[in-house]
């Protein structure tokens, strides 16, 4: 069995996840770990002994070794290390957005795809098994053709000058709902051919922290998104209102969940089913595994790509931009100071 040595830089959440991941796949082997945090540092060596640590990147671009490089920094120190791990010839694993600014990211996908290395995304929906299940439903021809996409993502998320990553990757609709505006993309199999978008700027703040946008696909698919951090932030009971629904000339099938489980309910023309399941968070073991599959083959298996995150991305900021124009002021600084001393104490 073919093993690839990867080396994994940025070990915040999310390259921390990795870690433990890849540490556990047999298709891979974690060689070194990078990141500026000394702590960091020594984390990944309590959680994988014998990984060699560095604050160095060069010391994974200059190992003839290692094949892959798993780049999980932010947005910002991106574009560098893709490009970096380009010259040096090693496939990549990367977080999204790929840049701070969609001309860098268009710039930087020119240069991935004129690379011929395979470089995956993570654009974790896609990886996701009630997603993979409620499409291979639509295919069977359950619920006809489908017309209609719904999709809700609004939770108790980060408040505004709450978070680094919303500070460095754009607001809410951007770093968060461009996976919804990419799972819209898949479902309908086409390109967005126009949208309107609607925002509010709750407490007053610069940028809507809740934003809807709905349009047609060219294929004549219609959908609505809506995506927001403002759902019950100081709630006694902490609530989401996650999931997704899906309409067809014949039938539906919806997906909700709380984080830990996820819900599919199936009305088809001859099946009616409920399953659940765990939620599964970000799917990188999935993933990972499909990326390796994918070396081995040296073919996409299914892994999401950078072209699916630029799109993404780029429809995401035109869309805030346009809700941030018109949206209307709810609420006051007061009320966000509040809440944020409030989930201060909380901690």
């Amino acid at each position: 069995m073919k093993v690839y040595k990867i080396g994994l830089i940025g070990l915040g959440k999310m390259g921390r996840s990795y870690l433990k991941h890849l540490a556990g796949n047999p298709k891979y082997e974690v060689v070194t770990v990078c990141d500026v945090n000394p702590e960091s540092l020594a984390l990944a060596s309590s959680m994988l002994p014998g990984v060699t640590t560095s604050h160095r990147p060069d010391d994974i671009f200059l190992d003839p070794e290692i094949e892959v490089v798993g780049i999980f920094t932010y947005a910002d120190t991106r574009p560098d290390l893709i490009r970096q791990a380009i010259a040096a010839r090693k496939h990549i694993i990367a977080e999204k957005p790929l840049g701070m600014s969609i001309q860098e990211e268009e710039k930087l996908l020119e240069e991935i795809e004129q690379s011929g290395l395979m470089v995956a995304v993570n654009l974790f929906n896609r990886s996701a098994w009630y997603h993979r299940e409620i499409q291979d439903f639509i295919r069977s021809g359950e619920i006809g053709q489908l017309s209609v996409i719904r999709i809700s993502h609004q939770t108790p998320g980060d408040m505004p000058t709450e978070s680094q990553l919303l500070e460095v990757e754009g607001a809410p609709f951007h770093t968060c709902g461009m996976h919804y505006i990419d799972v819209a993309r898949w479902y309908a199999g086409s390109e967005i051919n126009r949208w309107d978008a609607q925002g509010v700027r709750t407490w007053g703040w610069k940028e809507p922290w809740w934003v809807h946008v709905h349009g047609s696909f060219h294929n004549g698919i219609v959908f609505d998104i809506t995506q927001g951090f403002t759902y019950g932030q100081m709630a006694q009971t902490k609530t989401n209102n996650s999931g997704i629904e899906l309409l067809g000339t014949l039938g539906l099938v919806r997906m909700s969940h709380d984080f830990t489980n996820a819900t599919v309910e199936y009305f088809g023309v001859n099946r009616t089913d409920r399953k659940v399941g765990p939620y599964g968070g970000k799917n990188i073991d999935v993933l990972c595994s499909e990326f390796a599959q994918s070396l081995d083959t040296k073919e996409n298996v299914g892994f999401p790509t950078p072209r699916d995150s630029v799109i993404a991305s780029r429809l995401s900021w035109d869309m805030l931009e346009y809700a941030t124009g018109h949206a209307p002021v709810v609420g006051s600084p007061d009320e966000m100071e509040r809440i944020l001393a409030h989930k201060k104490r909380k901690q």
